[in-house]
């Protein structure tokens, strides 16, 4: 065995090399194709949204919890359980992460 190759094709860095400049050839060629009309800095690359006009920048900014309302509402029992111990102090996270770890190793030492 040597250090190329593993005894598997699947791991050959050589092979995974090939097949990288394979894709990224496939790639550069399918990129080549693309329209050549396309000119930076006019109408072409304005933000369409349905034919509607585009608010200025700062209008368009969308907060994440305007993103994720649905799965927030989905899961509001659960949050609201988990926000509770979450205090935002770095020595309560140390805490629970000392206290987790702890009680690991009593299990992996019980079972072990």
């Amino acid at each position: 065995m040597s250090v190329v190759t593993y005894g598997y094709a699947v791991w050959s860095p050589i092979i995974w090399l090939v097949v990288l400049l394979v894709i990224a050839a496939i790639a550069l060629y399918v990129r080549s194709r693309g329209q050549k009309r396309y000119k930076k800095g006019t109408a072409q690359t304005d933000i369409f949204v349905s034919g509607i006009q585009v608010p200025p920048a700062e209008q368009r900014h969308v907060p994440a919890h305007n993103i994720y309302w649905g799965f927030f509402e989905a899961l509001k029992g659960f949050y609201s359980a988990m926000m509770r111990p979450h205090t935002g102090i770095l020595n309560d996270y140390m805490l629970w992460l000392v206290a987790v770890m702890a009680i690991t190793v009593l299990v992996l030492i019980i079972v072990i």
